[in-house]
C-alpha cells in the first residue's frame, strides 16, 4: 500500500529526517507515518473529514 502512495512532511522538518510525519493522500483516505522509520512504520490511516478536523482545531 504504501510504495504506491506519494508521501509528503513539513518543508520545516530538518534534512536530516526522523523529526516530522510524513502524510500521504488518496481519494477517500488520509495516511499518516512517522518519518523517522518510514519505510517500516505502521501507518496511521483516517478519513479526509477526520483529518480536516484535526488540522482546523486550535
Amino acid at each position: 500500500m504504501s510504495s504506491a502512495l506519494k508521501w509528503f512532511k513539513s518543508s520545516y522538518s530538518g534534512s536530516e529526517g526522523g523529526q516530522c510525519v510524513e502524510v500521504a493522500a488518496s481519494p477517500h483516505a488520509i495516511h499518516i507515518r512517522d518519518s523517522k522509520t518510514a519505510e517500516t512504520a505502521p501507518t496511521l490511516t483516517v478519513s479526509p473529514t477526520a483529518w480536516q478536523a484535526f488540522t482546523e482545531t486550535r
